[in-house]
């Protein structure tokens, strides 16, 4: 079984764009978000799904140096651009990450999948963001192929299309789902990147925890953010984008 980690990736996001390949301590954030997906221990390898449109060809070089593998398909449907690469790429198991999120925790990650590999078949999809718990930016969705690809035939609406799995959520009478919860409900902390002031609030994190050749983790920003408390003030007031908008 062939678990790989697909992430998309383009440099046309509508509120912040470029905003993968933005500096961060130094590294396009995007480079950060693939170390820490190399420490994630149950999976086979790391795939990059960006899109064929020329602006896009800086991440597809990018992603080779790096040494991940790489895929392009359809900027605007990315639920066919996730088939078609895992197809490509042969992969039995799909754990889907946006590449937003340079504060994705390895051992969550590994949580998740783990609880989708001791469920032995029972479930075909596990996430953590089915009821939100943890911030938001540590978001892990595990599905197989067969489950992606029935998606992929079968879903009509343009917001299901966008943001691939929505159809397989919103079915819980044809797909067997499972969410896995924090101890603690972190949901209103907001670690993803899709503003200004996100990517301020991720520097600011990162100018205190980076080091290179480590990973810090989830308990790793809470703990800062119990002695630096006024770094919550950064983005507070974004709003979520809702599916469909």
């Amino acid at each position: 079984m062939k678990i790989a980690i697909v992430t998309q990736a383009r440099m046309g996001a509508t509120r912040l764009p470029g905003k993968v390949m933005i500096d961060l301590c130094g590294k396009p954030m995007l480079w950060h978000f693939i170390e820490r997906l190399k420490k994630i221990r149950n999976a086979d390898e790391i795939i990059v799904a960006t899109t064929k449109n020329p602006k896009d060809d800086v991440i597809v070089r990018a992603a080779i140096s790096w040494d991940v593998k790489v895929s392009q398909g359809s900027e605007e449907d990315v639920l066919a651009r996730y088939y078609f690469t895992a197809k490509e790429h042969k992969v039995d198991v799909i754990v889907r990450i946006t590449s937003d999120d340079p504060l994705i925790d390895p051992k969550v990650v590994d949580k998740i999948i783990k609880y989708y590999i001791n469920s032995e078949g029972k479930m075909d999809y596990v996430s953590n963001n089915l009821v939100l718990s943890y911030p938001l930016g540590l978001d892990t969705e595990v599905f197989s192929f067969s489950v992606l690809e029935k998606a992929w035939r079968e879903a009509k609406e343009p917001y299901q299309r966008e943001h691939v799995t929505p159809y397989i959520y919103e079915h819980p009478e044809i797909f067997r789902l499972a969410n896995v919860k924090n101890s603690e409900d972190l949901s209103y902390l907001r670690w993803t990147v899709d503003e200004e002031k996100d990517l301020k609030f991720v520097r600011e994190v990162y100018k205190r925890l980076y080091k290179e050749d480590e990973v810090f983790l989830m308990q790793d920003v809470l703990n800062l953010l119990k002695k630096e408390p006024q770094l919550l003030e950064i983005n507070k007031e974004i709003r979520h984008k809702k599916l469909g908008e």
